[in-house]
């Protein structure tokens, strides 16, 4: 449930861009009346008018899980207000100048914050953030944290980078079939490899004590 929670913003992109895609003339139509005012020059243009829309729907998809974690008086997560900040900032510039360009650089953007987070804190702070997020649930040796810590800093990094590839390689409907499928997909994957090489190094509790 959480998994599908933390994508939801995701899915809800895929959905509104594939519907205004199919129907461009009516997505352009609808936006121009109920949200010119916050469009350069007041008109969307069918061609531009599936990502405009799909950004708006993230937009509001990523303010309303802040809004519902706030009211159930849970936690925030650090990385979904980096999140909502990105894709307010990002996502308005891609409404406003009518540009695919700012949306496509949000995901580049949060995968590259959280892996230099996690090598920063490595290497100038000394301090391994996810030992400090994950150490209370499983224990593992200092090298093998090391290694994990060091292995989803160069995943995201490269995340980052494979994200521009195909944003500045492929058509927009391209980038938006990646961001969902294989965005999703090859974190799910690494992180299924990386939870197998990790059960081979957990420490027992009795051995950790001892």
């Amino acid at each position: 449930m959480k998994l599908l929670f933390d994508f939801l913003p995701v899915i809800l992109f895929f959905v509104a861009f594939k519907w205004s895609e199919g129907h461009p003339d009516l997505a352009a139509a609808w936006a121009s009346e109920h949200l010119g005012f916050v469009v350069s020059g007041g008109v969307v243009t069918p061609d531009v008018a599936p990502v405009l829309l799909a950004t708006l729907v993230v937009m509001v998809a990523t303010g309303g899980q802040v809004a519902l974690l706030m009211a159930r008086g849970r936690k925030v997560d650090p990385i979904l207000w980096v999140s909502l900040t990105l894709v307010v900032v990002l996502g308005a510039a891609t409404v406003w100048f009518h540009s695919e360009t700012f949306i496509k650089w949000k995901p580049t953007v949060l995968y590259w914050a959280m892996g230099g987070a996690l090598a920063v804190g490595q290497l100038i702070c000394k301090r391994n953030l996810l030992r400090s997020l994950l150490g209370a649930q499983m224990k593992l040796p200092d090298a093998v944290w090391g290694r994990l810590n060091w292995a989803w800093a160069v995943f995201f990094g490269a995340m980052g980078g494979l994200n521009l590839w195909v944003a500045h390689r492929f058509e927009t409907a391209t980038w938006v079939n990646f961001k969902l499928f294989g965005g999703m997909g090859l974190l799910l994957a690494f992180s299924v490899a990386q939870a197998i090489w990790v059960s081979r190094h957990l420490v027992d509790e009795s051995e950790a004590s001892s």
